[in-house]
């Protein structure tokens, strides 16, 4: 059975959407949940039919990070229900951790604790978004703030092997979000990062423009993480006003309601697609293991299906196929076969 170490003090309305999803969870899927935290607080919120031995089990620490705590700084506190729980992970002791605490706390900690693999200078946060028919990755989205070329090259790499592993695609469509989409628009990054792409095994289509990137033009979109993080919020926003606006508008016709209760299943519909709860959480990838980062909004639901998102990965051992990727790079291994030459010459 699998284990899922959940930081139960993380986020804006912990521990208790953090207990109540994991209960929902584990009692219907084949998974051990891991609680890490305050088992005086948790304890308070374990539903009444919480009977649920062998699948639930808590780790009791006296300190949590919060969130607008200073990254650097919360890090180094040894007893955090954060830093409990990815150890765990680095033990053996769960396959997977999760939180929806402080994100810059989770990713340096992920980082820190579980170690980078080869060929990754910087993790990144991997975001599922929709589009029109279906779904497309996003990366970074906030893990890194300023990128170089490489580092782009890296997500793109990384984002390829993560669609592959989770859509069960071949060839997904790899595209660097930019200003335009020619070759000499963007930044110096991006420009760089362009050319080294055109040039790999990868499906690399160029760049998208952000008004494209909802119509399903690329599979994974690549920018950095101030980017990635913009538009992930913008995302998210332009939904939840849409769906107020069409309501408001539909209710002040005269013939609203019926309209209404006649294309209700469709609103419906549209309002489980765009929303980051049926997602559960991001993907952090570049790490040895499994960490998902989860949104600090995040209900019982988005918790319950974060679980199940890192179940998945898990499972899966997505980390594993990354790090195949990253070590078939032509680019790195030319540039090693060209070193080895050079010291044996």
């Amino acid at each position: 059975m699998l284990k899922i170490a959940v930081d139960a003090m993380g986020g804006d309305f912990a521990p208790e959407v953090n207990i109540v999803g994991a209960y929902e969870v584990a009692a219907e899927n084949e998974i051990e949940v891991i609680l890490v935290g305050d088992e005086n607080k948790i304890r308070k919120f374990i539903p009444e039919k919480g009977n649920l031995k062998g699948k639930i089990s808590i780790i009791h620490t006296n300190d949590q990070i919060l969130m607008d705590e200073n990254v650097s700084s919360a890090i180094r506190r040894k007893n955090t229900s954060m830093r409990k729980a990815i150890e765990l992970v680095r033990e053996g002791k769960a396959q997977a951790v999760l939180s929806a605490g402080n994100s810059g706390a989770m990713m340096a900690l992920s980082f820190l604790l579980l170690g980078k693999l080869p060929n990754v200078e910087r993790p990144a946060i991997a975001t599922v978004m929709p589009y029109l028919k279906g779904y497309f990755i996003l990366l970074d989205a906030g893990a890194n703030v300023d990128c170089k070329a490489e580092h782009l090259v890296q997500f793109a790499y990384m984002g390829d092997a993560y669609h592959k592993a989770l859509f069960n695609s071949q060839s997904p469509r790899i595209a660097l979000l930019s200003i335009g989409e020619e070759q000499t628009k963007g930044n110096e990054a991006t420009k760089e990062a362009f050319k080294i792409l055109k040039n790999s095994s990868l499906n690399f289509i160029g760049n998208i423009e952000g008004k494209d990137i909802f119509f399903g033009l690329a599979d994974v979109v690549v920018c950095d993480g101030f980017v990635g993080n913009i538009v992930l919020k913008v995302g998210e926003g332009l939904a939840e006003a849409l769906m107020k606006m069409l309501k408001r508008e539909i209710t002040e016709l005269i013939t609203g309601r019926i309209g209404y209760m006649m294309i209700k299943p469709a609103i419906k519909s549209f309002r489980k697609k765009v929303d980051y709860s049926e997602y559960g959480g991001a993907l952090l990838l570049g790490i040895k293991g499994t960490s998902i980062i989860c949104h600090g909004r995040s209900t019982t639901k988005a918790i319950r299906n974060a679980i199940k998102v890192a179940a998945e990965m898990a499972r899966k051992e997505i980390y594993k196929t990354i790090q195949q990727s990253l070590q078939s790079r032509e680019d790195i291994n030319e540039s090693k076969n060209s070193s080895n030459r050079l010291l044996c010459s």
